[in-house]
């Protein structure tokens, strides 16, 4: 049975998505969050499942034959914490952490509970690592 994946590339709007955000602060960090990644990658941002804000797109295939599509960098304003999409395993992530703010971490996000936490200097920084070390890692087919 082949595995569908649930989060993939949408045409739903960006904005349409995040003026619906409940919380104004949230709705608020979110806009600056948009513009940063926006200006950091300059790629347009797209609504990847319901809730994901991503920039740019990688296809991956691992060892055990699993493959797919996936933003290379991202965000999402969840009701809890916000949580930035951010590969982990390349090299200097752990030095940008320490000096990233304040934020809790996951297997592949990073959680923050708000924007004003983090240096956004530092955030900027780990956006363009993790798409270069996605693009080196899962190199684009074709003629670029």
């Amino acid at each position: 049975m082949a595995y569908e994946l649930k989060t993939k590339q949408t045409e739903a709007s960006v904005l349409e998505f995040i003026e619906s955000v409940d919380n104004p602060k949230k709705r608020e960090d979110a806009y600056r969050l948009l513009d940063l990644f926006t200006e950091t990658t300059g790629q347009e941002a797209k609504m990847w499942g319901p809730s994901i804000i991503g920039f740019g797109s990688y296809q991956y295939k691992y060892a055990s034959g699993h493959e797919g599509e996936a933003p290379l960098v991202g965000f999402s304003p969840r009701k809890a914490k916000t949580s930035l999409y951010l590969m982990s395993g390349h090299e200097g992530r752990e030095e940008l952490l320490q000096q990233l703010g304040k934020f809790t971490a996951g297997k592949g996000c990073l959680y923050i509970n708000r924007f004003a936490d983090i240096d956004p200097g530092i955030l900027q920084k780990l956006i363009v690592q993790t798409r270069e070390h996605l693009l080196q890692t899962y190199p684009p087919a074709g003629p670029q």
